[in-house]
């Protein structure tokens, strides 16, 4: 008889490599602004913008706008939230890697 294989479910959210990669180097740090994230993950200006409301609207990530001297300057940060659903959807991952090693 043939086990029944089920998997856990990936975060839709964080199935886009573009957000997945936000919240990668969201994870490690207190704050990182746009242009840090922009290099960081080789997005485009107009993409990464797109891509952090998405993540902020989830409630994922916290923007706050600021200036730095004249400049503005956009600084990003991981909620508990988003460490909350980065977390599951590092265990629903591993959970597919395990059962392709059976």
């Amino acid at each position: 008889m043939e086990e029944q294989t089920t998997f856990k479910p990936l975060d839709p959210l964080l199935h886009s490599e573009l957000r997945l990669a936000v919240m990668s180097v969201l994870i490690s740090v207190e704050e990182a602004d746009f242009v840090y994230l922009k290099a960081q993950t080789g997005a485009t200006a107009g993409n990464l913008s797109v891509q952090l409301d998405k993540l902020q609207g989830a409630g994922y990530i916290e923007v706050e706008k600021t200036f730095r001297g004249r400049k503005p300057c956009t600084l990003c940060r991981i909620t508990e939230q988003g460490r909350n659903a980065f977390s599951g959807y590092v265990d629903a991952l591993q959970s597919y890697i395990k059962k392709a090693g059976k």
